[in-house]
């Protein structure tokens, strides 16, 4: 792993941030011109969706990967995160801007749809995490800047809870989405190390 690591460390972070980004205008433009199929509104909701899912899926698996099999990951963990607020934002105007498009009705789903309601509760988590993931926030926030950052755990189980609901009947691959965020969270829990007498 230390010359997995090695190479890494030679990746540039914004080439992280390029090449993360680049899916959301070739996604967008292939709703434009019909390569989303005959519901591109939806298609793109749902893609944009998914990506948000998948890279908050990473940014938790960052610890976990460095703690358990040694790959180092920790230099593009804000690049990672800010991708993710980046997608939820895109899959959140497509929502409000391309889908809802009328004022009232956006609230009324908020209020009557419960998965929605779970995704904008979501929404709101990462919102504060991406605000401050800058230098001077992690100065000035001192030891609260981690503590406020915990809420990405409550964030990731809110988007994969979000998948899991907005689905129509039984689908394995929210379940999945699911599982992984659960299986993170137990694999980054603290080790308690037993105390010989």
């Amino acid at each position: 792993m230390q010359g997995v690591n090695a190479l890494l460390r030679r990746v540039p972070v914004w080439a992280v941030y390029l090449l993360g980004a680049l899916p959301a205008p070739y996604l967008f433009y292939l709703g434009l011109t019909g390569g989303l199929g005959v519901e591109p509104i939806e298609v793109l909701e749902h893609e944009y969706g998914e990506l948000a899912l998948q890279l908050l899926i990473l940014g938790l698996a960052v610890t976990p990967l460095r703690r358990h099999i040694g790959l180092n990951l920790l230099r593009f963990r804000r690049a990672i995160g800010l991708l993710t607020f980046f997608y939820v934002t895109c899959h959140l105007l497509v929502w409000l801007v391309l889908d809802v498009q009328i004022l009232g009705q956006i609230w009324a789903d908020i209020l009557k749809r419960p998965y929605i309601t779970v995704g904008m509760a979501g929404f709101l988590l990462l919102l504060p995490l991406a605000l401050t993931s800058n230098n001077w926030s992690v100065r000035r926030l001192g030891p609260g800047w981690r503590k406020l950052h915990r809420a990405t755990y409550m964030a990731a189980v809110l988007g994969a809870l979000h998948f899991v609901m907005l689905v129509k009947g039984f689908q394995i691959e929210p379940l999945i989405y699911l599982g992984l965020v659960g299986l993170l969270l137990l694999l980054r829990a603290p080790v308690r190390r037993l105390r010989t007498a």
